[in-house]
């Protein structure tokens, strides 16, 4: 059975957001274990797993196998795991990334070869944390571009001192005619509102390898299957630790950044994302991310 331990969220059909961990099929409240205050965020379990003199993971095991209960939860009862403070993304850290990219940009040819062999990899802020969604959210297709496809990618949640406290699922959408016509127009490729998704879980870091992690995407439109594709984390490229290590060189880390990893699988030119496509995404010891596209309109820019 797997051990990697999961911390997850989800809202109860009161409205209430709960607090959990899980391994394999088991997911315990918190609440249950913790009788004695209310527990609702990830940094509230972590100062409580300290007084404890506790590691989050040491804790959460000794939980798990102490206790039998276990709730089920149902796909859209899930919320973000954690509220993020800002989210960054890599790029081209895959081989099929790098040949993608430089097939649809027809201004700079080789740009994408040069990054990918470089030793400085290609980082980018790629939104705020309250712009970033959870499970069974819409995912954003912007008016002015002709061309999205989301990009599945392991998604690494820091704390303010770099410590990786885990790893989720997470999908960097891409309006990538844009970023086809001009690499300059890379901002407004990949930062705009409902760009990025991520969830269900988060899975604690010294419970997995994130270096063997299958990831497979599906594209279902009006129920039917159009694109499928799978890869592993084994191919990518870029050590998680040098990504990292990149992004504090010259930036303070705010409490909980996420920062994705580049992705592995990229649909073919021909084609691209419409309203009402369900993506899911699912990375193994992880779970499943979920997102419907609906189309970023003056409506949806209103009302959020």
């Amino acid at each position: 059975m797997s051990q990697a331990i999961r911390l997850l969220r989800w809202k109860t059909d009161t409205g209430v957001v709960s607090l959990g961990i899980g391994r394999g099929d088991r997911i315990i409240p918190v609440d249950l274990m913790v009788p004695e205050t209310r527990i609702a965020s990830v940094a509230m379990l972590q100062q409580y797993c300290h007084a404890r003199g506790q590691t989050l993971s040491e804790w959460a095991q000794e939980a798990l196998d102490g206790s039998i209960e276990s709730v089920n939860i149902r796909p859209d009862q899930y919320v973000i795991p954690l509220e993020l403070d800002e989210l960054w993304a890599s790029g081209v850290t895959y081989a099929m990334s790098r040949d993608a990219r430089e097939a649809e940009t027809t201004s700079a040819q080789s740009i994408y070869a040069r990054v990918y062999e470089a030793a400085r990899p290609e980082l980018f802020f790629k939104a705020p944390g309250s712009r970033v969604v959870g499970p069974e959210d819409f995912v954003g297709l912007r008016e002015d571009a002709t061309c999205h496809v989301p990009e599945p990618e392991l998604t690494v949640i820091l704390d303010h001192r770099g410590d990786i406290l885990g790893y989720t699922v997470g999908n960097d959408m891409t309006a990538r005619d844009l970023e086809g016509e001009n690499p300059l127009y890379l901002p407004q490729t990949k930062t705009y509102h409902h760009s990025a998704a991520i969830g269900p879980a988060i899975v604690l870091a010294d419970t997995v390898d994130p270096y063997d992690l299958t990831i497979a995407m599906e594209i279902r439109r009006r129920g039917q299957p159009v694109f499928e594709g799978v890869t592993s984390t084994t191919q990518m490229r870029r050590r998680i630790d040098d990504l990292v290590s990149y992004l504090r060189r010259a930036w303070p880390l705010a409490p909980w950044t996420g920062l994705m990893t580049g992705t592995g699988i990229v649909p073919p030119d021909e084609f691209g994302l419409e309203a009402g496509d369900e993506i899911t995404i699912t990375i193994s010891e992880i779970g499943t991310l979920r997102n419907t596209a609906r189309i970023i309109d003056s409506s949806v820019l209103t009302t959020g």
